[in-house]
């Protein structure tokens, strides 16, 4: 395997499916085990101390009765301690009130004096227990009294021996690892089937999506298996579909473009012949024809032009210029620039300001950008019409409508208006001018203002244009 391999693999979903299910098999098996001897370890020592408790308390009752403490010679006593020091192989050791050693069944000690932290605690405040896994020791102070004394006359050190607690404590792990190691095989191979059928629709979304890619399959993939595939074929059929349509919308643009960049040469191509394959051509038509070649040439120019702001903007190249503007004065100056157009056609210009507007906009492009929308507004209204222009805003945004009495449009063709090149009615259009790039620059002008534009029209009624745009720019 190379190391490309190995890195996508150890990234992969699968290692890490098998990465989890083998934590999920391993950690619960050291937990319990780990708790099976900690529990076996609790229960045994506690036996062991009970059982030590006992015997104490019988020799204890014994003692004080055969006053052993003053004299030690009791065979009684005496063998009962030797035979509690052998059954637990440890050790047994008897103090007095005075510290004296009074019995030592290793016979070392005895007549010597013994001040440790564990007899003071047990005269103190009774019986102590102290356990050493180290040294496999269990250590009990038992305090010796009877129920006729209520006095501590002395006390009892009884050390255990816990070896065989502490053998079946290393079985038990030894046999607990052999478990764990089990597990961890059958984790493994139980982890990387679990991880092949988890991941299996995964890999089957994959080569759907390769297939399509290279053209072996149908427009659009299933793979049901799971809600999360289902879900991710969802979102990729809608970003396939939507990636169709911006291609289809390419194609068209490309097929408008040529068609529009081709029309005006066209003309100008007829005109020029028409004058080289003419002789002696009078003045009056030769200028007629020149005038017809210079407004294709304007025209040409415009498609140009526009098309060269759209690139930009698509490039997100055009920097905004961003002023705090009075956008109540921005308005009354369009509408003062384009009344002689609606004059000519006698249509009323009219211009409704709610509230004083001050806002961040680049003064060009707004400017541009609302001119287009009247310009439209009276260029496809009726004559003796009229076009409302209103200016409103909130404490965020404010609100531009351009609103006429003009033809409307079709409500099939609400939705495509603002593509470029496209045109409601191309033979009326003709007539007006225009390169069908407007509301296209329209709207990617607003769209960098970070606001928003929409139309309600109705065919026959007029058309509105309504625009929102924030107060303060945001970068």
């Amino acid at each position: 395997m190379t190391v490309k391999k190995k890195t996508r693999f150890f990234k992969s979903l699968r290692f890490r499916i098998m990465i989890i299910l083998l934590i999920l098999g391993i950690v619960p098996s050291v937990i319990v085990t780990q708790l099976m001897i900690y529990n076996y370890e609790t229960q045994a020592l506690e036996v062991r101390a009970s059982a030590v408790r006992a015997q104490c308390a019988i020799l204890s009752n014994q003692i004080i009765k055969e006053n052993y403490l003053n004299d030690s010679s009791s065979e009684a006593v005496n063998s009962k301690l030797e035979l509690l020091s052998n059954i637990y192989g440890g050790r047994v050791l008897l103090v007095d009130k005075d510290f004296r050693i009074v019995k030592d069944t290793y016979h070392v000690d005895e007549e010597k004096t013994l001040i440790s932290p564990g007899v003071i605690r047990c005269f103190k405040t009774g019986e102590v227990t102290d356990y050493s896994r180290n040294g496999q020791i269990m250590q009990l102070a038992v305090p010796v009294k009877s129920a006729d004394v209520p006095q501590i006359q002395g006390a009892m050190l009884v050390t255990v021996s816990c070896s065989e607690i502490m053998a079946t404590m290393v079985e038990m792990e030894q046999q607990g690892m052999l478990i764990i190691a089990i597990i961890v095989v059958l984790s493994i191979f139980l982890s990387y089937f679990l991880s092949t059928v988890l991941v299996k629709p995964l890999a089957r979304v994959t080569k759907s999506i390769e297939d399509l890619t290279d053209g072996y399959q149908k427009d659009e993939i299933s793979v049901p298996d799971y809600t999360e595939t289902e879900l991710i074929t969802d979102a990729f059929n809608k970003m396939l579909a939507r990636m169709k349509v911006l291609d289809e919308s390419r194609s068209e643009f490309v097929s408008n473009v040529s068609h529009e960049l081709k029309t005006p040469m066209t003309s100008m191509k007829v005109l020029a012949d028409s004058l080289v394959g003419q002789e002696g051509v009078p003045e009056e038509l030769y200028q007629e024809f020149m005038h017809d070649i210079t407004a294709e040439i304007d025209r040409e120019n415009r498609i140009i032009t526009d098309l060269l702001t759209l690139v930009k903007m698509d490039k997100k190249t055009a920097d905004l210029s961003i002023q705090h503007m009075d956008i109540n004065q921005l308005l009354e100056d369009i509408l003062k620039r384009l009344q002689p157009i609606a004059d000519k056609r006698n249509i009323d210009l009219i211009l409704d300001s709610f509230r004083p507007v001050e806002a961040d906009v680049d003064e060009l492009k707004f400017t541009s950008a609302i001119s287009n929308l009247v310009e439209n507004a009276i260029k496809y209204n009726v004559d003796d019409g009229w076009v409302r222009v209103s200016l409103d805003a909130d404490h965020k945004y404010f609100y531009v409508t351009v609103a006429d009495s003009g033809m409307g449009i079709p409500e099939d063709s609400i939705d495509r208006i603002f593509e470029r090149f496209y045109r409601v009615d191309k033979s009326h259009s003709r007539e007006i001018g225009g390169t069908g790039l407007g509301l296209a620059i329209t709207r990617s002008t607003i769209a960098m203002h970070h606001g928003v534009i929409k139309v309600f029209s109705r065919e026959g009624e007029g058309t509105t244009f309504s625009v929102r745009i924030p107060l303060s720019y945001i970068p």
